[in-house]
């Protein structure tokens, strides 16, 4: 194992001995479920892996903090899209309501294309949206957004390449 592999171990393990119960206690109080506050700290830990040198980080708590901070805000989206989902659902009557495996194949798709929505720029993304949720032709998309229809033709472009890459 190399010097600077073996540094960086010893690091995120200074780090998560450290700080682990603190950051788990912050985000309990936050979330007021102990299992989420676990599971988010841990994702918090795995998400700081190899992002950066650790011995450049002087406040290890507020570095901490704005990592949990963002790990939280995306737990918190997917826990609104299952949740609008979970209420699309009731609203079908029984027999078109699909089974628990394919509710789960749902839920990871629509986190998946959540995600890769989050990945686009906001204008790209606005784009997208528009003509993919709301129908609009291009044209009015370039009227409303205040575009060239070059721009959206670009728009919608990178939007379906970074659709493929999520299919890949």
């Amino acid at each position: 194992m190399s010097s600077s592999l073996s540094s960086s171990s010893q690091d995120i393990a200074t780090l998560y001995t450290d700080h682990h119960g603190w950051l788990q206690g912050w985000l309990r109080r936050r979330l007021a479920n102990a299992c989420d506050a676990a599971d988010l700290a841990q994702d918090t830990f795995v998400r700081i892996l190899g992002a950066r040198d650790l011995k450049t980080i002087e406040t290890p708590r507020a570095y901490l903090t704005t990592v949990a901070k963002g790990v939280l805000v995306n737990w918190y989206r997917r826990q609104a899209l299952e949740q609008a989902y979970l209420e699309a659902l009731a609203l079908l009557p029984e027999p078109e309501a699909p089974s628990p495996e394919q509710r789960a194949l749902v839920l990871e798709t629509l986190q998946q294309i959540d995600a890769m929505l989050d990945q686009l720029p906001p204008l790209v993304r606005r784009t997208f949206l528009l003509s993919q949720l709301d129908g609009m032709k291009y044209e009015d998309i370039a009227q409303q957004l205040d575009l060239s229809l070059s721009s959206v033709k670009r728009y919608m472009a990178q939007a379906f390449r970074q659709c493929l890459q999520l299919l890949e």
